[in-house]
């Protein structure tokens, strides 16, 4: 039973998925308030004056939806904390050899932190956003975290870093929609945003990508260095370690008589570790900095299945998480592309147990370690 106080503090970004979870929360008959963040981003980068999630046609569009439903809307500066915690993670990331996905540390650090604070503070009860995902209970009245209605735009990956406290603070009202649902649903509501398209790509990049963003922010990250195979034989040379992804085949630059593909960043000699396709899948990984939305794992050893990418499919596999809280992950199959920095997001069924940041391969890198490779 919705009382008529209950407070909805919506994170507002003038795209649909918020717009309609804003209308659908006033239909509810929630006390809704609207909030968009003003995010950081670095004008001398493409020209960009504005972050892709706020620029001032967005930020116009949230306003004039809130107007249209009838609810407040305040712009939040997040700039500092958003360039302090996220940008920076990006950077370090890279600096450290990792392929990072700063979205992840966005709803740890800003959404499900900094702003849902800021929204407790205007004396709201919730926060709702736009994600598409579901909050359930079991049968001891925990949180749930399960996937979005529609699979093709389930973000429970990127929200796999809540916690219990979060979930019960948090409400994601398109969760229960299809994408086109949502869509007919702001056509039917007369909200204007209902054919916008969706945001694509890294937010604080302005109108460039993320090599050039390294090479402006952190250029000891863009360094000239060798490539070499599993033996640690030079093959060539790599133009800076955070221009490859692990599977990478074009753009090596170098010619072999088999395709050779990228296994690994070895940063300690700022190699590039290539090899055959044979070479290139592994059937486990180790994953850090683990978090269960539960507050614990379900036990120190079951089965279930993993995504290792936003975009991957979850495969079956074995959990073994050990006294210091590493999650060692062992799949029924070889997986072609798992990338150190990326999450291991963990699920037993429909639900989202939690996940992990893939830790390097350091047995793959051993051989290329045992020697300075010239180039």
């Amino acid at each position: 039973m919705i009382r008529s106080n209950t407070r909805v503090v919506v994170a507002m970004s003038g795209g649909v998925d918020s717009s309609v979870a804003a209308a659908l929360l006033v239909e509810a008959g929630y006390d809704v308030v609207g909030m968009m963040m003003r995010l950081w981003s670095d004008p001398a980068l493409g020209g960009a004056e504005h972050n892709r999630c706020c620029t001032p046609d967005q930020m116009s569009d949230a306003r004039r939806i809130a107007d249209k439903l009838g609810i407040p809307f305040y712009v939040l500066d997040t700039k500092d904390i958003f360039r302090q915690t996220v940008v920076q993670y990006f950077i370090d990331q890279h600096r450290d050899g990792y392929t990072p996905n700063p979205c992840l540390e966005c709803n740890r650090r800003i959404r499900f932190d900094w702003l849902l604070r800021n929204a407790l503070a205007l004396d709201a009860d919730y926060l709702a956003t736009g994600h598409y995902a579901r909050i359930a209970t079991d049968e001891n009245g925990d949180w749930l975290l399960r996937r979005g209605l529609d699979a093709d735009k389930d973000q429970s990956y990127v929200l796999s870093v809540m916690s219990q406290d979060q979930l019960g603070r948090t409400l994601f009202p398109v969760g229960e929609y299809p994408k086109s649902e949502v869509r007919k649903l702001a056509a039917e509501l007369g909200l204007d945003v209902a054919s916008k398209k969706d945001s694509q790509d890294l937010c604080f990049l302005g109108n460039s990508d993320y090599r050039n963003f390294l090479r402006l922010h952190a250029p000891d990250v863009i360094k000239p260095g060798p490539i070499v195979n599993r033996a640690g034989d030079v093959l060539g040379k790599h133009q800076g370690l955070a221009n490859y992804t692990i599977g990478q085949r074009k753009g090596l630059g170098i010619s072999s008589q088999e395709p050779l593909y990228v296994l690994a960043m070895n940063d300690i000699r700022n190699a590039l570790v290539v090899g055959t396709r044979d070479q290139l899948g592994r059937d486990t990984l180790t994953a850090e900095h683990v978090n269960w939305v539960s507050g614990a794992p379900p036990s120190e050893s079951f089965r279930c299945h993993v995504k290792i990418r936003y975009r991957a499919q979850p495969q079956p596999a074995t959990i073994e998480v050990s006294a210091d809280g590493v999650m060692q992950v062992r799949f029924d199959e070889p997986q072609r592309d798992i990338t150190p920095g990326q999450a291991a997001v963990v699920y037993q069924g429909d639900v989202c147990l939690g996940g992990g940041v893939i830790a390097k391969f350091e047995e793959l890198e051993g051989a290329a370690l045992q020697r300075e490779p010239a180039v």
